[in-house]
C-alpha cells in the first residue's frame, strides 16, 4: 500500500511547496493553543497574587502575551487552512489530468479491465476521497497527534500528577475507537462497489434513453436505480450507527475526567493550600483534557476517512500502474511506404486464458491501393481482424507487415494517422460538423471538407442545412439519422488522406444507390489508397478486387465475386438469402 500511496503523491508536483509549509503552520498554531492555557494561568495566578489591589502594567504585559498568542494562533491556522487547501485541490487535478493521459495511453485491451462506470468513480468519487484525506494528513494528522502530545506534556508541566487522571482515560477511549473503527471500515469499503454499480445505473440509462422509452421500462430502469442508490444508502446507514457511538463515549470520557480533575484538585489544593495546586493551575488542566480527549476523537476521524481513502487510493494507482499493452519500439518508423498489408500464420485471442482462438491461421496478401471486401457471420472476427492492423490489439503469434514493416515498428500516431477506420459505431462530438470533420485533419480548409463529403455523399444533405457545415451536432450525433451519421464519419476518415482506409460496416444505414454512389467515389478520388470494406450485404462489395469469407475466426475462402459465387458455399448461402424474392440484388 507505501507504494501505491507514494504513487499517488508524484501528483502532487508543483504544489509541494504548498504541501510542505501546512504541517509547519500547523506546528506553530498547536503550539500556540497549547501555550495560552498555561500562559493564562499564570495570568490568573498573578490576578490572584494582587488580591484588591490590581495593577494594569504588571498585567499588561500577560494581556498583550495573550492577544499576540491568539492573533499568531489565528494567522497560522488560516494560513494553514489555505495551503492545505491549495495543495489537495491542486493534487486532484493533478490526479484526473494523470488518470486521462493514462486512458489515453491504453490500448483496448487495456480498457477492457475497467468497466466504463468504476472509471467514472475512480476520476471523481475516489479522486475527491484521496484530495480530502491529502488534506487531512498535511494539515489534521499533524496537528491532531500533536495536539494530544503538547497537551499531556502542558498537563505534566501545569498541574503535575494530576495529568496521570488523562494518561488513565486516554487507553480505555483509544481502545473503544479502535474497536468502532475496525467496525465500520469494512462497511465503508463496500460501498465503492456500490457507487460503481449506481453509475453504471445512470450511464446505461442515459446513453440508451431512447430504447428505454422506445420500450417503455422508465419504471423497471427507476427501480434499477433506485435499488443502486438503497444499497448505499443502507451501508452509509449501517456505518453511521456504528460511528454515533464515538459521540457518547468522547463526552462521557469528558465529563469523567473533569469530574475526577475537579473532586481530586479540589482536595489537593485544600489540603496544600494552593501550595500544590492553584484554582487557576485547575482551569487549564481542564482545558487541557478537553484537548487531549478532542484530539482522540479527531485522530478516529482521521482513521475512518484515511480508511476510505486507501480504498480510493487503491482503485485509482490500479489505473495509474496498468501499463499499456501497445507501445512504441525504441526507434519507430515513422512514414508507411504504401498501404500494402500482409498477414502471416496470425492467431489471435482476446485473453491469454482463452481456450479458443478468436482469429487463427490468417494468411493475406493485400496489394496496396485495391478494393477488400470482407464478409462472414457475426462473431466470424471481422472487426478483430482489421483492429490489428492499426495496432488497437496486438497479435500474440504471427505478424503482421504493413507497407512493408511489421506494424509493430511503427510510431503508434503515425501508423493510426495512415490506417483510418471508420468503426461500426459511428461516434460524433457535440459541435458543428465542421468542428467533427476537423478530426481528419485539424488543418484542412473548408474546400478540403466539403471534397471528402462529396466523396462520401454527405455534401448532399449537409448543404440543405441552414447553417451547412457551422450546423451544430448534439452530443453523440442526436440530431442527424443513422446514415447521415456514417457519411460524416466516412469524411472525416477521408480527411485523413490515409493510406488505407477500413470501412467496418460503416454504410449499414445507407440506401444500396447511395452506398454504390460512396464506393464509387472512393475508387475514383483516393485510387491509390487501399479500401476494406466490412459488410453485410453482397452488394456492398460485390465489386470489390477480391472478397475475404470469414468463418469461425478463419478464412474459408479468397476470390471475387463470381468465383465465390460459383465455389463458396457461405458466399452462395448469404447470396441466395439477399437476392431471394427481389432482395438486395
Amino acid at each position: 500500500m507505501i507504494k501505491k500511496i507514494k504513487l499517488i503523491l508524484k501528483s502532487v508536483r508543483e504544489y509541494k511547496k504548498q504541501a510542505i509549509l501546512t504541517p509547519i503552520f500547523m506546528v506553530g498554531e498547536v503550539a500556540l493553543e497549547c501555550a495560552i492555557p498555561y500562559v493564562m494561568s499564570l495570568f490568573l495566578d498573578k490576578i490572584e497574587e494582587m488580591g484588591m489591589s490590581i495593577q494594569f502594567n504588571v498585567l499588561l504585559p500577560y494581556i498583550i502575551g495573550l492577544v499576540a498568542m491568539a492573533m499568531a494562533s489565528l494567522l497560522f491556522g488560516v494560513l494553514g487552512g489555505r495551503t492545505a487547501a491549495v495543495a489537495s485541490t491542486g493534487l486532484a487535478r493533478n490526479l484526473r489530468s494523470d488518470l486521462y493521459k493514462k486512458l489515453q495511453s491504453f490500448s483496448f485491451e487495456n480498457i477492457d479491465k475497467f468497466s466504463n462506470s468504476s472509471l467514472v468513480t475512480r476520476m471523481t468519487t475516489d479522486v475527491t476521497n484521496a484530495q480530502q484525506s491529502f488534506q487531512m494528513c498535511i494539515r489534521i494528522v499533524v496537528r491532531a497527534p500533536l495536539m494530544l502530545i503538547f497537551s499531556i506534556i502542558m498537563a505534566f508541566i501545569n498541574g503535575g500528577n494530576m495529568a496521570w487522571i488523562f494518561i488513565g482515560i486516554v487507553p480505555v477511549v483509544a481502545l473503544g475507537l479502535i474497536f468502532i473503527m475496525k467496525l465500520a471500515m469494512p462497511v465503508f469499503q463496500r460501498v465503492f462497489k456500490r457507487y460503481d454499480a449506481l453509475n453504471e445505473s445512470v450511464q446505461e440509462n442515459v446513453s440508451a434513453i431512447r430504447v428505454v422509452k422506445s420500450f417503455v421500462r422508465e419504471d423497471y430502469e427507476q427501480k434499477k436505480f433506485n435499488t443502486a442508490s438503497d444499497n448505499i444508502t443502507k451501508e452509509f446507514i449501517k456505518a453511521e450507527k456504528i460511528l454515533s457511538f464515538t459521540n457518547p463515549i468522547m463526552n462521557f470520557s469528558i465529563h469523567l475526567s473533569n469530574v475526577l480533575v475537579c473532586a481530586i484538585g479540589a482536595k489537593v489544593i485544600y489540603d496544600s493550600n494552593k501550595t500544590a495546586l492553584t484554582i487557576p493551575q485547575l482551569s487549564s488542566l481542564l482545558t487541557y483534557g478537553v484537548q487531549i480527549l478532542m484530539s482522540l476523537m479527531m485522530i478516529s476521524m482521521i482513521i475512518v476517512m484515511l480508511a476510505m481513502s486507501l480504498e480510493s487510493i487503491r482503485r485509482i494507482a490500479e489505473v495509474l500502474e496498468e501499463e499499456p499493452t501497445i507501445e512504441n519500439p525504441e526507434n519507430p518508423i515513422h512514414e508507411l511506404d504504401d498501404g500494402s498489408i500482409v498477414f502471416k500464420n496470425v492467431n489471435f485471442k482476446y485473453k491469454e486464458k482463452a481456450e479458443k482462438y478468436t482469429l487463427s491461421n490468417i494468411n493475406l496478401d493485400i496489394k496496396s491501393g485495391q478494393f477488400i471486401g470482407i464478409i462472414g457471420s457475426t462473431g466470424s472476427g471481422k472487426s478483430t481482424l482489421v483492429n490489428l492492423i492499426s495496432r488497437l490489439y496486438d497479435t500474440k503469434e504471427g505478424e503482421i507487415i504493413v507497407g512493408g514493416h511489421d506494424v509493430k515498428e511503427y510510431d503508434l500516431d503515425s501508423l493510426r494517422n495512415n490506417v483510418a477506420v471508420v468503426l461500426q459505431k459511428n461516434v460524433l462530438f457535440s459541435g458543428t460538423i465542421e468542428d467533427n470533420l476537423r478530426w481528419g485533419d485539424e488543418n484542412a480548409s473548408l474546400d478540403e471538407i466539403i471534397k471528402a463529403s462529396k466523396i462520401a455523399q454527405a455534401d448532399e444533405f449537409v448543404s440543405t442545412f441552414k447553417d451547412g457545415y457551422k450546423t451544430y451536432i448534439e452530443q453523440g450525433g442526436t440530431n442527424v439519422s443513422g446514415g447521415q451519421k456514417q457519411r460524416l464519419c466516412i469524411a472525416r476518415a477521408i480527411l485523413k488522406k490515409p493510406k488505407i482506409l477500413i470501412l467496418d460496416d460503416s454504410t449499414s444505414a445507407v440506401d444500396t444507390k447511395t452506398d454504390k454512389l460512396i464506393r464509387m467515389g472512393l475508387r475514383n478520388e483516393i485510387p491509390n489508397t487501399t479500401k476494406i470494406v466490412i459488410a453485410q450485404r453482397i452488394s456492398s462489395i460485390e465489386d470489390a478486387d477480391q472478397i475475404i469469407v470469414l468463418d469461425d475466426g478463419h478464412i474459408d475462402q479468397i476470390g471475387t465475386h463470381e468465383e465465390l459465387l460459383k465455389t463458396n458455399a457461405i458466399y452462395q448461402e448469404v447470396y441466395n438469402t439477399q437476392t431471394k424474392n427481389g432482395g438486395d440484388k
